[in-house]
């Protein structure tokens, strides 16, 4: 079972037939938010274990016969709410999984020392194996640590810079959604494309992906403007692109920045009628479907079928709505629970088993690459009406 660490905290292939099992009394006819801004409460605390006969030892116990596992995850701080969604939603997971092979313990990333000292510790405690941590920056600097330990690192960021050397990461990569979305629109006759691109790395990384997803799929990137947070931005980019005669523009940034831009759109030139494409960023938004400018508009992401009963259930057991990456922590033990069949005790974890191996679970199908990267099988959704409708289902693997 999973434990806290003391003073620091997708005919279905059979690769996902673990998540179907993980998932099985889950109520499938009701379907919860998409997402949870409020933080989740922690698991009730148990009984104070009685009092040991035998001299207490320092650190913790050993136990040969499950694997040992770290969770990296914040636990207090600006995002202790979504670190401890995933700590819970990991919890979940081995209940579900009803699996006595795998022992997780805790380890707070924004605690003393940050990352580096949660790592350093989990590796001198014994673990095997990394879940976490959540941010890129985090991922590397963790990643010297690990490596020299031997030990991987599953990290819930979608920064492509940390991936490689013994770090893989979970998270949903804005390249894929703008290539999934992009094509889907391609196959629907539009070839004359526009973008609204934030300024910073994560606009930087997009418009890369963007120029190249649409020239991959035979069309043509008219022209594109940064904007970012100060007054009057979003607008006089908006007015830069009002000659410029495109069917469809991404708006690579927040559902929230789409909410601000379109009603602007809709007034300028070719944005009178332009479908408004969105990135995986969107599916981390729990209004989104109440936002009515946003009607018509298409994104691309992991698929929600499965994530709303692992959401009642979530919500049945904590109290509280999750946070959408938090089925990033489910799957992960999924995964590392399949594994484990084939991971004797007290050996390193077999990396190899990571790489060109389709994994699944409550996001979907996805593999690793040999860039650590996960490849996802991504749908495609639709703002429409008030609710989200899923437009092109996501393939059976990942591509």
């Amino acid at each position: 079972m999973a434990e806290g660490s003391g003073k620091s905290q997708p005919g279905r292939s059979a690769s996902l037939r673990l998540a179907v099992t993980g998932l099985a009394l889950l109520a499938s006819a009701c379907v919860a938010p998409r997402g949870g801004p409020p933080t989740a409460p922690t698991a009730p605390a148990e009984r104070p274990a009685e009092r040991p006969s035998t001299p207490i030892q320092q650190g913790l116990p050993q136990d040969v016969a499950r694997h040992r596992v770290a969770l990296l995850v914040p636990l207090t701080g600006t995002n202790a709410g979504l670190g401890r969604s995933l700590q819970n939603a990991t919890q979940l997971a081995i209940l579900d999984t009803n699996t006595d092979a795998i022992r997780i313990t805790s380890y707070d990333t924004a605690g003393p020392g940050g990352a580096v000292a949660a790592a350093e510790r989990a590796v001198a405690e014994g673990n095997k194996l990394i879940l976490g941590p959540l941010l890129g920056e985090d991922a590397r600097a963790v990643a010297p640590i690990a490596r020299k330990a031997r030990v991987p690192v599953l990290s819930f960021s979608n920064d492509a810079s940390a991936a490689g050397n013994g770090v893989y990461l979970l998270g949903y990569s804005p390249s894929q959604s703008i290539e999934r979305v992009v094509d889907y629109a391609k196959g629907n006759g539009i070839t004359q494309f526009a973008g609204l691109i934030p300024s910073g790395v994560y606009g930087q990384r997009s418009s890369t992906a963007f120029l190249r997803a649409v020239e991959s799929a035979g069309g043509k990137v008219l022209a594109m403007q940064n904007y970012d947070a100060r007054p009057g931005s979003m607008n006089a980019a908006i007015a830069k692109l009002s000659g410029v005669p495109y069917q469809a523009i991404l708006i690579a940034g927040s559902a929230g920045s789409a909410t601000l831009a379109v009603p602007a759109l809709r007034r300028s030139g070719a944005g009178k009628a332009a479908r408004v494409l969105g990135t995986e960023l969107w599916n981390t938004d729990s209004a989104i479907a109440s936002r009515p400018v946003l009607n018509g508009s298409w994104f691309a992401s992991v698929p929600d079928g499965v994530y709303r009963q692992y959401a009642v259930k979530y919500r049945n057991r904590f109290g509280a709505a999750p946070y959408r990456l938090s089925a990033l922590g489910y799957d992960a033990v999924l995964l590392t629970v399949r594994i484990a069949r084939d991971w004797k005790n007290n050996t390193d974890f077999p990396a190899s088993m990571l790489v060109d191996h389709d994994f699944g679970g409550v996001d979907g199908a996805f593999r690793f690459g040999r860039d650590g990267i996960a490849a996802r099988a991504l749908e495609v959704q639709e703002v429409r009406d008030g609710s989200i409708v899923t437009v092109s289902a996501a393939p059976a693997s990942a591509q």
